[in-house]
């Protein structure tokens, strides 16, 4: 590994940590002077290496009380089945990532609510009136020991 992907590494790391992290402090933290950190971080940014910053919000403080992971796997297989799927999950607050996954079923999805009714309500009434649902298992978030998530 060269010392310029190294720096670059140490840089997103960083940045992963604290997107928030003034230039000058980021560069001290690398060992780049000031500039040299600036360009460099410009250049992740119009390359698309990074490609946003967001605020990591507390789920408590936002209502909710209930995560879980929820399979789905759908009984037809085709791509507008699949787009009315994803359609569903991105019109839905409660789902906060929809993944199009490989193996048994098709879909992953991180569900946020305020309780476990709030959950057995969007269950029933938004996933359950899906028409090509042929699977869901539902896994509860009970502790999340490491997330990093941004």
């Amino acid at each position: 590994m060269s010392a310029n992907s190294q720096i670059t590494d140490r840089i997103l790391q960083e940045l992963r940590r604290d997107g928030r992290l003034p230039n000058t402090e980021l560069a001290a933290r690398v060992g780049l002077s000031p500039s040299a950190c600036l360009r460099r971080v410009q250049d992740l940014e119009r390359r698309g290496i990074i490609s946003g910053y967001r605020a990591v919000t507390s789920p408590q403080a936002r209502g909710v009380g209930f995560t879980a992971y929820v399979t789905v796997g759908l009984s037809k297989h085709s791509t507008g089945a699949q787009k009315e799927f994803e359609r569903l999950c991105l019109a839905a607050p409660a789902v906060r990532e929809c993944h199009n996954i490989t193996g048994a079923v098709e879909y992953l999805l991180r569900v946020e609510l305020a309780d476990l009714a709030a959950y057995k309500e969007f269950h029933a009434d938004v996933l359950g009136n899906f028409p090509w649902i042929a699977t869901m298992t539902t896994h509860v978030v009970m502790d999340s020991p490491k997330d990093e998530r941004a």
